[in-house]
């Protein structure tokens, strides 16, 4: 008994040949003619690297928009310096919750001034809440509220429009309702679960909310390029089987995206945690979170996958530049300190007249300060 699978990671096809017995031999695995096939190594299943079909550099521009993962990721991108901007709806984690806020980003504005008004604002535990938006904007005062939501949603209308790089992370297959309005919510703002419907969504679902608002972006941005990847984050309220059955929708349902748009390009984040990795040392103390040497880990692919020799290299000395500005002397005003920032102050002026498009400003009022 054989048979053949064939699956696409960043574009790339891998062909695995299965082979067995129905009558207790060992099944065997093959993989044919692979230039990084998968290395066994220390009892361990190495994650091959792989470059996407797509590239991400300096000159290009990204919104991150999903799950705590996507604010792991681009928060580094913008501390190296990408035109990065993360989240302008704060953590989502849901599939239609992510594409009802990228559909009101690149549809027509209806409203005048403000996509958001103060009947979108509800009120529960003394703060003023949207459940379109994390709960960082929540505020007790109901003006400050709807003004950090338009506020952001200006910022974030404003920088789509010359994004040519869109990274989605997908937390969660499963949704709540409002019973009341059928609306699925990004954010129950600890309202009782009472008033709420929980679903899991089928792989359908999931593609019929996300596909059509991809393509009317592109459509919009023919330059786009989009990035999608699961978050590998386990969602442990849920259940351990019930987090997989989740973790499975929203895999088939970026595999089908994938096949079905040749801009949509897959990110294994997910798989080389919970398939390289696998173990509970590269985990926070939380047992669903990764830490920081598995987020490091996962970062060494994605910049293998999508960055060049030349953005590898310009990261590089970014980040060596970053790191000595973190340095905190004992004696801030002592010669050699003096000489040590005179010193980051070159390296900067270098990298500031090289790139001029990266923006150095926090890292300039260091410099003065110190």
């Amino acid at each position: 008994m054989q048979g053949r699978l064939q699956a696409k990671v960043c574009g790339q096809k891998i062909g695995i040949w299965a082979c067995g017995d129905l009558a207790g031999y060992p099944l065997k695995i093959q993989v044919p003619a692979s230039p990084q096939p998968l290395v066994m190594q220390s009892f361990r299943t190495i994650f091959p690297s792989f470059k996407s079909e797509v590239g991400i550099s300096h000159t290009d521009q990204l919104l991150c928009i999903g799950s705590c993962f996507a604010e792991q990721m681009g928060g580094r991108l913008a501390r190296l310096k990408f035109p990065t901007l993360v989240n302008p709806f704060g953590i989502v984690f849901n599939p239609i919750s992510i594409a009802k806020s990228l559909e009101r980003l690149v549809s027509q504005v209806e409203r005048p001034e403000n996509t958001f008004i103060t009947t979108d604002l509800l009120e529960n535990q003394g703060l003023w809440h949207s459940f379109e938006h994390h709960g960082r904007f929540s505020h007790p005062d109901k003006q400050v509220a709807l003004d950090g939501i338009n506020q952001a949603f200006s910022e974030a209308h404003g920088f789509l429009k010359t994004t040519n790089r869109l990274l989605v992370t997908l937390g969660t297959a499963h949704v709540f309702i409002l019973k009341k309005t059928g609306e699925t919510v990004a954010n129950c703002h600890k309202l009782p679960g009472s008033e709420f419907e929980r679903r899991r969504l089928s792989v359908a679902a999931v593609v019929g909310a996300l596909l059509p608002v991809f393509e009317k972006l592109k459509r919009a941005l023919p330059e786009l390029e989009i990035v999608l990847t699961v978050s590998p984050v386990r969602h442990l309220r849920d259940g351990l089987v019930e987090n997989q059955r989740s973790k499975a929708t929203l895999l088939l349902a970026l595999d089908e995206i994938c096949q079905s748009l040749s801009y949509a390009h897959y990110f294994p984040a997910y798989e080389i945690l919970l398939d390289d990795l696998r173990d509970y040392r590269f985990y926070a103390e939380d047992l669903s979170h990764p830490n920081q040497q598995a987020t490091d880990y996962i970062w060494q692919y994605f910049e293998d996958a999508f960055f060049d020799e030349k953005t590898r290299s310009r990261c590089g000395r970014i980040a060596q530049l970053l790191t000595a500005l973190a340095h905190r002397p004992f004696y801030p005003q002592s010669a050699e300190h003096q000489e040590f920032m005179k010193k980051q102050l070159s390296l900067l002026e270098q990298l500031a007249n090289e790139f001029p498009n990266l923006d150095f400003g926090a890292e300039r009022s260091m410099l003065a300060v110190g």
